[in-house]
């Protein structure tokens, strides 16, 4: 029998997402080239691929006057998250990169009451407190001389441009098409990071074009076209504890094809992680 408009379509559509999106740490691992070079080049590939999709679905590209800035300043957010992200990245490993990233739940859960005029649930306190000690095991040290102390304060601002892309974007998801939506904050993404084709050397893309063509294609066009899309579906809140199985999928990833095998402080910290998603999904399915 085929699900059609039911919660729990909604939820295996948003855990899809987190699979393509959780792509992006072994790839930003992997690829070897500057950060910004990474994501002003897989912007450009993003943003030809959903255009030639809209084109063929025949989604429209029409924003409404009053929509438009709140959309480009959606995309500018965007292109800081990746940029932060994929240093914080760099800085560490992946576990610690995607895990130090999900403190955006809690963010979240502060900030859309303040933003959207949501009543705020103590229930997403709770469970982000619990992502929150989760993440407090990743940490070696607190020490501003450790590599990894200051990968989680980046993955922290990165989380930070997230919570505000995705509060910012809620009311207009409904609007309109996820893949037309996309297509404008990758625009504004390739115009905000265009200067990195004049300072950074290009000849390496080359020798890095089928990586960056699946972080193109598999992470952005298609992940965050999904995850997007759920933003129909639930509360920014909602969708930001949902979205933190990302990491466990990132792990799996990338302790199959880096090799990258997280140790058991990591393990306990994504099962408590992985524990939020659970009593949110539950929650989620009941509720609607």
């Amino acid at each position: 029998m085929k699900i059609k408009n039911t919660s729990l379509s909604h939820l295996l559509e948003i855990n899809l997402a987190m699979i393509f999106v959780s792509t992006s740490g072994a790839l930003g691992r992997y690829i070897d080239l500057a950060v910004p070079l990474i994501i002003a080049t897989r912007s450009i590939l993003a943003l030809l691929v959903l255009v030639i999709y809209c084109k063929l679905k025949g989604f429209s590209f029409k924003v409404e006057k009053m929509d438009k800035l709140p959309i480009v300043i959606g995309g500018l957010f965007l292109g800081l998250h990746w940029l932060t992200y994929f240093y914080s990245l760099k800085l560490s490993n992946v576990a610690i990169g995607m895990l130090s990233l999900f403190t955006y739940p809690i963010l979240t859960s502060f900030l859309e009451p303040l933003f959207l005029k949501t009543k705020f649930q103590k229930i997403h306190l709770l469970l982000g407190l619990l992502v929150l000690i989760g993440i407090y095991f990743l940490v070696p040290s607190f020490d501003l001389d450790n590599s990894y102390t200051i990968a989680v304060a980046i993955g922290v601002l990165s989380a930070l441009f997230y919570a505000l892309r995705n509060i910012i974007l809620k009311k207009r998801a409904i609007n309109y098409n996820g893949s037309s939506l996309m297509c404008f904050q990758l625009f504004s993404i390739v115009l905000f990071m265009s200067p990195a084709f004049v300072y950074f050397e290009l000849t390496d893309i080359t020798s890095q074009w089928q990586w960056l063509v699946l972080l193109a294609v598999l992470t952005t066009a298609i992940g965050h076209t999904l995850f997007l899309n759920s933003f129909k579906h639930f509360s920014i809140t909602t969708a930001s504890i949902l979205s933190c199985v990302q990491p466990i999928f990132g792990i799996v990833i990338v302790a199959i094809f880096l090799k990258e095998i997280p140790t058991m402080m990591t393990v306990l910290g994504g099962l408590l992680i992985l524990s939020s998603v659970v009593i949110e999904s539950v929650r989620s399915l009941k509720s609607e």
